[in-house]
């Protein structure tokens, strides 16, 4: 009886978080540099005319709004699963190479090809994160025991600083690529159309889908490897499709939006404090409470400096960064 309330309660919270989001997704509509009342972002869609206010509902502030939800949602359960992968709570995609080898063939491209093509950029970061994950995934499962937490960890480590130091060296000899790369690193949401969250809105489905589908394993999966294998559970095959969760997820994030941090590792945290450890409800709310938190941070920062907008990326590293600060010390408290 007790377990069946909670489990309403719990649901209860879920309902509240998506009636949150959508009225988060018409704040973010409705407020900017130009303000436009709830009434005519309710007629925009109901009546539109092709007004002034209802081109840039339709154009600018819906798909930026709706790319924000979709972004934060993926990057949130993407961390999620990061952790309960790597076992280590201050882990976050960042930490398998996604977010470099994104921005490592995004900066080649524009290199080689030149231009300002966010379709380019978005295939481009796709590809990056899922060849450099291909890569952390088979280093993580070489030599004797196969895939391992501590194996996994130090592979992503090793080949984010190879990455990182590649992508900085063409940076500076090419610098015309970092003027027109700052805009992308950043991590923003500004500028893309519908037709760009179209186009990775499969990967990203089922990423989600795939990480769902996985939360009993991935209960099981944190028991260890010895319990989980005495249970009949193919621990490989659980590790395998929960690194390519992972990587649609983190890799679409990254192709539409850029790398955005601090949102992977923080909402799981908040969530675990509230569901408690079964990753039904971590990765649902994860989900609620990213889309959420990155519709939030993006609607602050358009007011942090006048008449000019951060790009969230930066947003998020401003409320992030105290908070990881805040975690490694509760955990070095706990060694």
């Amino acid at each position: 009886m007790g377990k069946s309330r909670k489990h309403l309660r719990l649901l209860a919270g879920l309902i509240m978080g998506l009636v949150a989001v959508l009225l988060f997704i018409g704040i973010s509509i409705s407020f900017g540099i130009v303000d436009i009342s709830m009434l005519t972002v309710v007629e925009a869609f109901l009546e539109f005319d092709g007004s002034r206010e209802h081109l840039i509902i339709s154009t600018t502030r819906l798909p930026r709004a709706l790319i924000a939800a979709a972004v934060g949602a993926c990057l949130a359960v993407a961390g999620a699963m990061t952790q309960a992968l790597t076992r280590n709570p201050l882990a976050a995609p960042d930490l398998l190479g996604i977010n470099h080898g994104a921005a490592l063939l995004v900066v080649l491209s524009l290199f080689l090809v030149g231009g300002h093509n966010l379709t380019l950029y978005a295939w481009a970061a796709f590809l990056g994160a899922g060849a450099v994950s291909i890569l952390v995934f088979l280093l993580g499962s070489a030599g004797r025991g196969g895939m391992t937490p501590l194996k996994l960890t130090l592979a992503g480590v090793s080949v984010t600083t190879l990455l990182s130091a590649s992508t900085q060296s063409i940076l500076i000899f090419h610098e015309r690529s970092l003027d027109e790369m700052r805009f992308w690193l950043a991590g923003s949401v500004v500028g893309r159309d519908l037709a760009l969250l179209v186009q990775v809105l499969p990967f990203m489905t089922a990423g989600l889908l795939l990480a769902f589908f996985l939360s009993r394993e991935v209960d099981t999966l944190q028991l260890g490897d010895d319990v989980a294998k005495s249970l009949g559970q193919p621990t490989k095959m659980v590790r395998t499709l929960a690194f390519i969760s992972v990587v649609l997820l983190s890799g679409s994030s990254v192709a539409v939006a850029g790398p955005i941090g601090f949102v992977g590792l923080a909402v799981p945290h908040l969530v675990r404090s509230i569901v408690g450890k079964d990753h039904r409800w971590i990765f649902s709310y994860s989900a609620v409470a990213g889309a959420a938190l990155l519709l939030l941070a993006d609607v602050a920062a358009r007011f942090i400096l006048d008449n000019q907008e951060l790009p969230v990326g930066v947003m998020t590293a401003i409320i992030g960064a105290p908070f990881f600060i805040y975690l490694a010390r509760r955990r070095v408290h706990k060694l």
